[in-house]
């Protein structure tokens, strides 16, 4: 599959590319590919190990000559977030990703995520390990584990293992941008055992759907004012409180780390306030839509009778502390930046939530540029969830990546990038969470940027990437590391 792939240029990044695509990688299933890079290395003579948690290192010995030169890391995760439309069944542990070339020059996934996120940096550090051309000093590509999903790799980044000093990030979206700073973050768990009670004779079951919301990357889109599906179905459960209406179940998101497109609610009313139900849902839907207008438009809120008729739903009082909950808990940017202006300092996603039988779970990811500020949120809904007698915890807490302007890395790459492209590029702080932060906490010697092609709609089955400036990274890639090798001043 993907055969098309292998015509684009560079063939060597795409072909590698297409290996990634052809092969099953979300979160915590990458098995198959590291078994795949493994076999790869063996046919070149490359050396390779693994850490403890199952992070993949690839080493290359120096060009003749260059054995002195500074050793570079190329680092990417092999994991890709998987999304895919309501109306394409995709198994991501099974299927191979299908992709086409548009006439508008950018590379898209027939309905799926593309991978690109980080599938091109991957690909871009194979074919450098590949290419005979380069000159190059010793060479380490490490690919980590689970980033999309808890940033497990990087979190259990073996110490002492990686032997290089400079660290060449290659999992960010944007041409003509180099960054420098990432946002730190942690996911916040909340789970509760709510009260249920029988439905009653006199109620309908009903189904509370919301689609239509474009999504996104829960860091780089937060600030673009798009729908949260997860926001925006409990605003609507709000307002039918006063039709007496209780939750059943509810299913709202997939990824901590996307923005959630479609979000689902069971729920139970009496026979007489179906009416007035549809039609507080009616106007619901014109109200959004025109809140969301110009930013996301295909907002569809439905409601609808179900055939179902389980024995029990959420007691009125339970549903109602339950979606008050919900409705006031910190949802999007909690606050800009001052000392990087233009960049979100603090947010929040409500990603996944879920009510099953009286259990209810939440995973929210809440990221910030100061430490503290994480940890003052993630508080925030701990203090909030247990009014509601919930439990509540932090789990995969990782630091920012405090900037470093002065940085001889970030200077060699400007100087390339003026040579080369005719202009300095921007250096950024991003409000993601790339592995660097975590990477300097293990290695504090390590020098760091990271760029990338862009990539837009990254997290989303928009996801795309624009060809042209893939070309352009890989030529940046390979200047730099050969200008490294030889020495050049900055």
């Amino acid at each position: 599959m993907n055969e098309h792939l292998e015509q684009l240029s560079p063939r060597l990044l795409w072909r590698h590319f297409r290996t990634l695509c052809n092969t099953p990688r979300p979160s915590g299933h990458e098995a198959a590919l590291v078994a795949i890079l493994e076999r790869w290395a063996d046919g070149l003579g490359l050396a390779h190990d693994r850490d403890a948690f199952g992070n993949l290192r690839i080493r290359k010995p120096a060009s003749a000559g260059f054995e002195s030169a500074p050793g570079i890391i190329l680092q990417g995760h092999l994991d890709m977030v998987a999304q895919s439309n309501a109306d394409h069944p995709h198994d991501f542990t099974r299927d191979a990703i299908e992709t086409r070339v548009d006439d508008d020059g950018w590379l898209r996934a027939c309905d799926t995520t593309l991978g690109a996120d980080n599938g091109l940096g991957v690909a871009a550090a194979l074919a450098i390990l590949e290419d005979e051309t380069l000159v190059h000093g010793p060479l380490e590509a490490l690919f980590t584990l689970e980033e999309e999903s808890s940033m497990g790799g990087a979190l259990n980044l073996a110490e002492g293992w990686l032997e290089g000093s400079l660290l060449l990030n290659l999992d960010s979206e944007d041409r003509g941008q180099v960054y420098i700073g990432c946002a730190g973050g942690a996911d916040v768990i909340v789970e509760a055992q709510l009260p249920s009670a029988p439905l009653g004779d006199d109620k309908v079951v009903l189904q509370l759907s919301l689609t239509g919301l474009s999504g996104g990357h829960s860091g780089i889109d937060i600030h673009k004012g798009r729908g949260n599906a997860n926001r925006l179905l409990v605003r609507v459960l709000r307002a039918l409180e006063p039709c007496g209406a209780r939750l059943i179940d509810y299913r709202g998101g997939t990824l901590r780390n996307a923005l959630p497109r479609e979000a689902f609610a069971t729920l139970v009313l009496p026979d007489d306030e179906q009416v007035s139900a549809s039609e507080r849902v009616s106007v619901l839907q014109e109200e959004l839509r025109a809140e969301l207008a110009g930013v996301d438009e295909g907002l569809t809120l439905t409601l609808s009778p179900l055939d179902i008729r389980p024995a029990e739903a959420l007691t009125e009082q339970a549903s109602q502390l339950l979606v008050r909950a919900l409705h006031v808990a910190p949802c999007g940017v909690e606050r800009m930046s001052v000392a990087v202006p233009g960049v979100v300092e603090t947010s929040n996603n409500l990603g996944v939530v879920s009510l099953e039988g009286g259990r209810f779970h939440l995973c929210a990811l809440v990221r910030s540029l100061r430490d503290s500020a994480t940890r003052d949120l993630a508080d925030r809904f701990r203090a909030l969830f247990e009014l509601i007698g919930a439990r509540t915890r932090v789990e995969n807490a990782y630091p920012g990546w405090a900037p470093n302007p002065e940085s001889p890395l970030l200077a060699r790459f400007c100087r390339l990038h003026r040579e080369r492209l005719g202009s300095d590029p921007e250096a950024r702080v991003i409000h993601a969470g790339l592995e660097c932060g975590i990477l300097g906490g293990k290695y504090p010697q390590l020098d760091m940027i990271s760029f990338g092609p862009l990539i837009r709609g990254a997290h989303s089955p928009d996801e795309r990437v624009e060809l042209a400036s893939v070309t352009e990274f890989w030529e940046l890639l390979r200047a730099l590391v050969e200008d490294l090798a030889r020495g050049e001043t900055p």
